[in-house]
């Protein structure tokens, strides 16, 4: 399939991965020059798709610097390792808690066989590569990265996730937020502007963490977040409390199934597509239920599979 892209500007482009369906997932290439750097890389499926892009604005695998993934959730980082295999001279920056993950991606690739199945895995993901220990560098929280005179700002950002960071870029102001800024899916886009979404996918939701991330990313004054699910929003002002309030109504939904542990992924499965179909309802969204249940299935499955791992972590404190 040939590569679908969005040039965003500042040598900046989106790239969809082609994870299940158009526009639900995105990589980005950011340029400066003859150098490239990739934030995020989508599945094993994924790569090929990148190395026309790069071909397209006449760029080389060669001169590919940086590999950054904002954390190892297979939609962001599944190829991760291929991308690397076929760019002799990058570098993968990627927190410290991911990139053991990166080096050894044997207990993600049993985790999500675990989960998908060895067919299902193999349709969506493909195949995770290892990534040699020395060409792999650990970020701290405020790294500053040079991409042939660009600088590129690693940000820690647990929430979603332990292992998350973001990469602001001091050029263009744009913050690449994988996880940590939501979910804005194009499908439910209307003239009120973009509908927004946390994602608590396990293994890792954090709610407090996850509030002081976004204080960090806003203190950056961003001119837009570039989103991993799905591209470019400018209105981060106006999002932001949309976005605080999704993780709180989580939360709280979450912790009022805290006592009743039967058959509670299924309980707030229902609940959050509940949630979720009212909010695009008075977001003014026109599609029907069904299909509205269908763009969303994934994400309803695995927030309430992320909360109810919350809610035993909670729980095994308590003990």
């Amino acid at each position: 399939m040939a590569a679908r892209y969005e040039d965003l500007g500042n040598g900046v482009y989106c790239i969809d991965t082609d994870l299940y369906r158009p526009q639900m997932a995105a990589c980005y290439l950011v340029r400066e020059g003859d150098a490239a750097a990739f934030v995020d890389t989508g599945t094993y499926h994924t790569i090929p798709m990148l190395m026309e892009v790069l071909a397209d604005l006449g760029l080389t695998a060669e001169q590919v610097r940086y590999v950054i993934p904002t954390h190892v959730h297979l939609d962001h980082a599944g190829g991760a390792g291929e991308l690397m295999a076929r760019c002799p001279n990058a570098t993968m920056l990627v927190h410290s808690k991911g990139a053991p993950h990166m080096i050894d991606p044997s207990r993600l690739q049993a985790g999500a066989t675990a989960v998908y199945g060895e067919e299902g895995f193999a349709k969506d993901y493909g195949k995770l590569i290892p990534v040699p220990e020395e060409r792999v560098v650990i970020a701290q929280d405020g790294q500053a990265i040079d991409l042939n005179g660009r600088t590129l700002m690693f940000i820690d950002t647990p929430g979603h996730a332990n292992h998350h960071g973001c990469i602001f870029d001091e050029q263009s102001r744009y913050c690449f937020t994988g996880d940590t800024f939501g979910i804005a899916y194009r499908e439910f886009i209307t003239d009120q502007g973009p509908w927004m979404f946390a994602p608590t996918t396990p293994v890792a939701f954090s709610p407090q963490d996850w509030q002081r991330s976004l204080d960090k990313l806003a203190a950056l004054n961003p001119a837009a977040m570039l989103l991993t699910h799905y591209g470019r929003v400018t209105d981060v002002r106006g999002l932001l409390p949309t976005l605080r309030a999704s993780i709180d109504a989580l939360a709280q939904m979450a912790l009022a199934e805290e006592n009743a542990p039967e058959g509670r992924v299924d309980t707030l499965k229902e609940r959050i597509f509940c949630t979720w179909l009212e909010e695009i309802g008075a977001h003014g969204v026109a599609l029907p239920e069904r299909d509205s249940r269908e763009l969303l299935a994934v994400d309803a499955a695995l927030n309430a599979q992320g909360l109810d791992v919350w809610l035993q972590r909670r729980a095994k404190a308590k003990t």
